[in-house]
């Protein structure tokens, strides 16, 4: 088997397991209470306007995911 298949076999199985823990975020996000609605979120409510942007979540989540990608990706 060349060696291009191997690497595309690892990217594979990476973009898989980046959608599996998307999918598992977006099904149990509900039932995680604090996800979403930690200090520092922007909520903004007006009578015909609801605005939601969970910051704070996000860059929360995006340093535990840089985190455990590093674990994963060192040699």
């Amino acid at each position: 088997m060349p060696a291009g298949f191997d690497s595309l076999g690892k990217t594979l199985m990476i973009f898989g397991a980046v959608l599996l823990i998307a999918g598992a975020v977006l099904h149990f996000g509900g039932k995680i209470p604090w996800l979403g609605r930690l200090p520092g979120d922007i909520h903004v409510e007006r009578e015909n306007f609801s605005f939601y942007f969970p910051i704070v979540t996000s860059i929360l989540l995006s340093i535990v995911l840089t985190i455990v990608i590093n674990l994963f990706t060192r040699r």
